[in-house]
């Protein structure tokens, strides 16, 4: 749960540390953080297709194919991620079509430059993560996800506001800040796994082997519609901000700050869907289904009990909470009411996360795919879009 967080940590801390500056560089971080969080998801989606393979692998005591595996996802995550990384240099054009406001795009553009650079080593650091879970070692990557946002709070402080005589940077040191952790996060968990003991078996397999078309395959066969489940949600959520900020700063600050906040749970919650994922594959690779559907069962049960708390925590601080984002009054008081509906879909939104890494433990991603589909794009988005711009809801319609 802790390292699932790490994802969307360094966005929050940039929400949080860029929001003190105003309402104007708070939207304009809402909407570089939406934008970039498709790219985002879709390398994390494709490198999730690596930890079913290698926790069945494990389970079947076939140690060097994992190794095989980690050498062909790097591969396949190297060139993905020099892909994402150009992709981001057309969000801040498609936002002025799209009708932003001309002072947020202006202030975003700079921090989605670097930070859109820093999904090529972010790619690398998920290789080495799904390899390491996938075979059941966790905290490897949680250490180093932990150091690397702390680092990113530190360089944000110092190159937000230009203190200890680092430059002043604003909305743009704190890109940069999130760039320096993701290229130490990166360096940091390949070297680990090289010279830990724990992997020299497995590492065998990744010396020996060159990239092979079969294993390719099988990463992308898994990691594409994983991919394209969270593309289909969190571009649901992007377009939620592009209706959004038609109607101005403050809803989509407000905006911004609700959906940061439920993001945390959501991503806490998908830590239970890894572990659904690793138990699941595992068990099954050791030919044990009854105690794989127990393993999936329970972190059911789990999830639900984690969530529940969670709403009691957003409906409790629905006004405290977005007071650590901004000070304005008015930006507040509509975050606080996004956070009430956030309140009613934390059971859906976290057993919805934790099904699917059971599904992707089994090497089921087709049905889940176009379920995902249905709901967001045929369903959801239509009727936004009514109640923001027709019934006059707003961003609460949206929500």
């Amino acid at each position: 749960m802790v390292g699932q967080v790490g994802h969307i940590a360094t966005g929050v801390a940039d929400s949080i540390m860029v929001g003190q500056l105003g309402t104007v560089p708070l939207a304009a971080v809402s909407f570089a953080n939406s934008f970039l969080a498709l790219p985002l998801v879709l390398g994390i989606g494709i490198s999730y297709g690596l930890t079913p393979l290698v926790a069945r692998a494990t389970g079947r005591g076939k140690h060097e194919k994992t190794g095989r595996l980690l050498k062909n996802a790097l591969w396949i995550n190297a060139v993905l991620g020099l892909a994402l990384a150009l992709l981001t240099f057309v969000v801040p054009s498609a936002g002025a079509l799209l009708g932003q406001p001309q002072e947020v795009m202006q202030t975003a553009a700079g921090y989605v430059y670097v930070v859109g650079f820093s999904l090529f080593p972010l790619m690398l650091f998920m290789a080495y993560k799904q390899f390491a879970e996938g075979r059941g070692n966790t905290r490897m990557a949680t250490r180093i996800s932990l150091i690397g946002n702390g680092l990113n709070i530190g360089l944000n402080y110092l190159l937000i506001h230009g203190v200890w005589g680092f430059p002043e940077l604003g909305m743009t040191g704190a890109g940069v800040a999130t760039a320096l952790s993701r290229l130490f996060m990166a360096g940091a968990l390949a070297w680990t796994v090289h010279s830990s003991p724990e992997f020299k078996p497995a590492l065998v397999g990744f010396h020996e082997a060159p990239p092979k078309k079969k294993p390719v395959q099988a990463i992308l066969k898994l990691g594409i519609p994983t991919a394209l489940q969270y593309l289909f949600e969190v571009g649901a959520f992007a377009a939620s901000a592009w209706i959004i900020g038609t109607t101005g700063a403050i809803p989509l600050a407000a905006h911004q700050i609700a959906i940061n906040l439920a993001s945390i749970s959501y991503m806490a919650a998908s830590g239970f869907g890894a572990a659904a994922t690793i138990r699941v594959g595992q068990l099954l690779g050791q030919n044990k289904p009854v105690e794989a559907r127990a393993a999936a069962t329970n972190l059911f049960g789990l999830t639900l009990v984690f969530m529940a708390l969670s709403g009691v925590v957003f409906f409790a601080g629905r006004h405290f909470l977005p007071s650590l984002y901004n000070s304005d009054p008015a930006t507040i008081a509509a975050a606080a009411q996004l956070l009430l509906v956030a309140v009613f879909f934390q059971l859906s939104d976290g057993l919805q996360v934790t099904a699917l890494g059971a599904l992707r433990g089994l090497g089921d991603v087709q049905i889940p795919t176009w379920s995902t589909f249905v709901v967001y794009f045929v369903i959801t988005l239509p009727l936004a879009y009514m109640a923001s711009k027709y019934w006059g809801l707003g961003a609460l319609g949206v929500w």
